[in-house]
């Protein structure tokens, strides 16, 4: 058991909240039963280090079979310690070591793929992660996040994902431009989510969802500079009907994906 908060161990872990450490280690924080099922399920191998209460792990016993299915040994510490070791308050019994595993914008292309979010300097950690996990819900084959974009690993960003980084290909530190022309190359489309763009109920009616596409979503203040829509095909704006000032950027994002993924599956 280990039981003392101030131990070297428990400060490299709690370090791992600062991308310093991440950078350094090549590793990141996972928290909580959901997040932690989410990595053994999907990419076992990921997971280096597992930290648990037994009182967690007794409420939780199936998380206590993946552990043992990927021959890896759950260290039992105290809540003082989890709290520690966790970016939240209630980090709810479960924090894991993982290692970090994005891949190259490259790989993504060449694999065809005919959905694609891009993400150019989304700032805000619980935005990206929403996206992240609204494109997985909608089926996208990657996701690519630029350099001017929150960190993947923020613990905030990997909260928000509730899992879905583990199931969709995550490109980061990519120059938008490079992405453009890479997403051209494999055949697709690039639609950029703007409020100076047409609207998105036209580019349905035309046909245009239908088509590979790269959809490109910018800052929640500023959305894209005149230079990044200078690298896309068209711009779309999503309408609002009613009262409301503007639309949450990914509540946008998660609509611009599931009009595509209607489109593509009809």
């Amino acid at each position: 058991m280990l039981d003392n908060p101030r131990s070297p161990r428990v400060r490299a872990v709690a370090k791992l909240a600062n991308k310093a450490a991440r950078t350094d280690t090549g590793h990141f924080l996972l928290e909580g039963p959901q997040a932690v099922g989410e990595a053994l399920t999907w990419r076992p191998e990921l997971v280096l280090e597992l930290y648990a209460t037994p009182t967690a792990l007794e409420r939780h016993p199936a998380l206590a079979d993946a552990a043992r299915r990927a021959e890896l040994d759950i260290q039992f510490v105290t809540e003082q310690v989890l709290e520690a070791m966790a970016d939240t308050v209630t980090p709810q019994g479960f924090v894991a070591v993982c290692a970090q595993f994005p891949i190259s914008v490259r790989t993504i292309f060449a694999d065809q793929p005919r959905l694609v979010a891009v993400l150019e300097e989304v700032r805000d950690p619980g935005n990206a992660g929403t996206i992240i996990r609204a494109a997985d819900a909608a089926g996208v084959d990657a996701v690519v996040l630029t350099g001017r974009t929150v960190d993947l690993y923020n613990p905030k960003v990997v909260r928000a994902t509730t899992g879905s980084l583990f199931h969709v290909p995550i490109a980061v530190g990519a120059d938008l431009a490079a992405v453009t022309d890479r997403a051209r190359e494999a055949g697709l489309q690039i639609l950029a989510a703007d409020i100076k763009g047409d609207d998105l109920l036209d580019a349905r009616t035309a046909g245009l969802l239908a088509a590979p596409t790269a959809w490109v979503f910018g800052n929640e203040a500023h959305g894209l500079s005149d230079a990044d829509l200078r690298l896309v095909d068209r711009a779309v704006a999503v309408p609002i009907y009613g009262s409301a000032e503007s639309m949450n950027l990914a509540t946008a994002a998660s609509v611009c994906l599931y009009e595509s993924a209607f489109a593509q599956r009809s």
